[in-house]
């Protein structure tokens, strides 16, 4: 783990890449490993999408209420956020390919267990089994890419790989909820079962091990000790520095707008228009993946373009916080005017093009959402790469639990207050993260110093 450093050692190590780490695999092979790792973060975001279209007939079978249900979110999103921390920090010492192994069977059993449960207990359990398997898909699939790319490759190849996982938010809701409606929720658990099986036989079969030679703790080990027991917590001593910290706050404040928008929409758009059939009401949901889907490879390659083009300019100078500039307009107009539209259109707009202002605002959500998140992801690998499992998990994890504290208030805010008013709520907090992220970039070398936790940079020669 990274300590401080003398106050005479450079905030940013200014030390040259060792190109043969990054040509360790062809282009094709690649390519090929960010397809798998990118699969494997594809199940866990089917877990959420295609839940929120079953929540009534989940509601209905187990003879409870929808917010009862609803709760399981919360549950599944602490969970998820553990997870996240537990298989990152293990990442670090074992490497990312025992991970997988080790994280896709809690998946499976919690997926099957999902789906043959009886109570609501039952489901908040296998359902937090689940999640904690799931966890390793986003921190250890992004640790996979900035092993395998170099800095000025890396925003454009994790784009990639965040474009694919954002497939489940697009058609997970319309999958599950069609399997709702046509047959039970529990074929989608089952389905996601399956689908886990698959990615561990991709993770076995076809994934290598892609930490650098030498990097992880248990190469530097004594012989013989193979068994450690690593605090999962301890990588959230990362954001001691007020930099990371922020950065935590700017991605959970955006995301939120993402529950806003999902949870009560079988509540909002589904009865506010008369959508009682569970596949049409995921299919609602397709505008947010469809812009997530063109966004991030978008904002991958504008986040690559603009620090090369910006370096230059600085004659070979690199300023970390150019990565995340291109982020303001998803952060200060289509985020959160997005949510502003949508909770004045369903509260207030009638008929079809009520319905289609909805549809807009949710497209405008998932662009702006993305545009804002996977800058910021890269950013973090990018000051933190020998570290970036752990930092990967670290502002991932914080920004889970964050918002597993703040959804839990979302059905009783919209039953108390409004659509509107809660939707408002919402849009504040994202014009606060606005603020915040552009302070991130004029004072970003300032808030490094403050407390340095083994910022570094690997730049290209």
């Amino acid at each position: 783990m990274a300590s401080f450093h003398d106050s005479e050692t450079p905030l940013l190590a200014d030390r040259s890449e060792n190109d043969g780490v990054y040509h360790r695999f062809s282009r094709s092979q690649k390519q090929f490993i960010v397809g798998i790792v990118s699969w494997a973060g594809l199940i866990p975001f089917f877990l959420f999408g295609s839940f929120i279209p079953s929540i009534p007939q989940i509601a209905d079978d187990l003879r409870t209420t929808p917010s009862s249900i609803s709760l399981s979110i919360s549950f599944s999103t602490f969970a998820s956020g553990f997870g996240t921390l537990f298989w990152g920090t293990y990442s670090g010492y074992y490497g990312r390919r025992p991970i997988y192994l080790a994280s896709i069977p809690c998946l499976i059993l919690g997926s099957f267990g999902s789906g043959l449960s009886t109570t609501v207990p039952e489901l908040l359990l296998w359902r937090s089994v689940q999640a904690f398997g799931a966890g390793s898909g986003m921190s250890v699939g992004s640790a996979v890419v900035g092993d395998i790319y170099k800095l000025e490759e890396r925003g454009t190849a994790l784009g990639i790989f965040l474009a694919v996982q954002l497939i489940g938010p697009a058609v997970g809701p319309l999958i599950g909820g069609s399997a709702t409606h046509y047959a039970s929720w529990r074929v989608m658990q089952h389905l996601l079962g399956l689908g886990s099986i698959v990615t561990f036989v991709l993770a076995f079969g076809f994934l290598p091990e892609t930490s650098h030679p030498r990097s992880r703790g248990i190469d530097k080990a004594p012989e013989g000790r193979r068994l450690v027991f690593i605090n999962p917590l301890r990588s959230l001593w990362l954001l001691r520095s007020p930099l990371l910290m922020i950065q935590c706050i700017i991605a959970s404040f955006v995301w939120l707008t993402d529950f806003v928008l999902w949870v009560p929409l079988p509540y909002t758009i589904g009865v506010r228009y008369g959508i009682t059939n569970e596949a049409l009401i995921g299919a609602c949901f397709l505008p947010s993946g469809l812009g997530n889907i063109i966004g991030a490879p978008i904002a991958g390659r504008l986040s690559d373009r603009i620090v090369k083009t910006l370096r230059a300019k600085r004659d070979g100078k690199w300023v970390p916080e150019d990565r995340i500039r291109g982020t303001e307009v998803g952060s200060l107009f289509l985020v959160p005017v997005s949510v502003v539209l949508a909770g004045f259109a369903s509260r207030y707009v009638d008929g079809v093009f009520g319905l289609t202002l909805c549809l807009v605002a949710l497209l405008m959500n998932g662009l702006g959402v993305v545009l804002v998140l996977a800058p910021l992801g890269a950013y973090v690998i990018d000051i933190l790469h020998e570290d970036s499992a752990e930092a990967t998990a670290a502002t991932q994890g914080m920004r889970t639990f964050l918002c597993a504290i703040m959804t839990t208030g979302l059905m009783p805010c919209f039953d108390r207050f409004g659509v509107v008013w809660t939707n408002l709520i919402s849009a504040l907090l994202a014009w606060i993260a606005y603020g915040m992220l552009v302070c991130m970039i004029q004072y970003g070398e300032g808030l490094r110093a403050l407390v340095d936790v083994g910022f570094s940079t690997t730049q290209p020669e």
